[in-house]
């Protein structure tokens, strides 16, 4: 007679599905700021594929880098209001001025 070794792990329900798109994009929250509601979705660094500028800093976030996508939680936008921002930019937005965007021939001073 065989004896099987004790299974010390918890068994997984192998039939539990996992949404692949919220596995993917992440899950959306809603966050309260001083200039309104924002839907936030965190990006992981295998979902990111392609290249954004960030609006916080004006430097790209090139793909494989985990970001975040905001957009208004009002309801009243649509797909071209998603903005992608670097994490830390994100939280200290509101300590920043606006982001000086330079054209290429423009002094930096």
């Amino acid at each position: 007679m065989t004896v099987s070794p004790r299974r010390n792990r918890p068994r997984r329900d192998e039939n539990a599905n996992l949404d692949a798109d919220r596995v993917r994009q992440g899950v959306a929250s809603v966050q309260q700021w001083t200039d309104g509601a924002w839907q936030v979705r965190g990006i992981g660094a295998g979902a990111s594929v392609k290249t954004y500028r960030c609006p916080g800093c004006d430097q790209e976030i090139r793909p494989g880098v985990a970001h975040l996508v905001a957009w208004p939680a009002d309801g009243l936008g649509d797909l071209t209001d998603r903005r992608h921002w670097h994490s830390g930019c994100w939280r200290a937005r509101e300590r920043r001025g606006p982001a000086v965007q330079r054209g290429r021939g423009s002094p930096r001073y």
